[in-house]
């Protein structure tokens, strides 16, 4: 018997909100969770600047993102949400899906020295494409990779 209070799927969500998390801070902006999901949108970016640019972003976790073909990741999203995000808004939306193992033991390892999150993220913008036919789901196209190369 486990005492773990979240299932596999909490645990994908949460793991994606903290990936997201680190890459903004690494990047020097800060993140808003959204108390509900009503909108299509799970966490806001913010930057600084006269500007003070924002982002939103609707978050998934899968262990079946499959391997890159033809440049693209192909990944079936809600029809709900997919309807959401081909919209244009006055703050641009993003979805973002993180890629983990398949084996829930390599998702996070934790050691003195180091905080290990295996796999990356990747990210689409799907303003402007076509309404569809399709009830449940349709599957997107996802080519680029989230994170950093040097931090501040």
């Amino acid at each position: 018997m486990t005492d773990a209070l979240m299932t596999s799927t909490d645990r994908e969500e949460a793991l994606s909100r903290a990936y997201v998390a680190a890459v903004t801070a690494g990047a020097g902006y800060v993140t808003a969770l959204m108390d509900f999901d009503r909108d299509g949108v799970d966490v806001e970016i913010r930057a600084g600047g006269s500007m003070r640019p924002s982002l939103d972003i609707q978050l998934k976790a899968t262990i079946n993102l499959g391997e890159l073909i033809s440049g693209v990741f192909r990944f079936p999203l809600k029809r709900r949400n997919y309807d959401l995000l081909r919209e244009e808004t006055m703050i641009p939306r993003i979805l973002v899906v993180l890629d983990l193992p398949a084996n829930e033991m390599d998702w996070l390892n934790v050691h003195p020295d180091q905080l290990i999150m295996r796999r990356c993220a990747c990210w689409a913008s799907l303003v402007g494409l076509e309404e569809t036919e399709n009830k449940e789901s349709v599957t997107v196209s996802i080519e680029k990779i989230i994170g950093l190369t040097s931090m501040p």
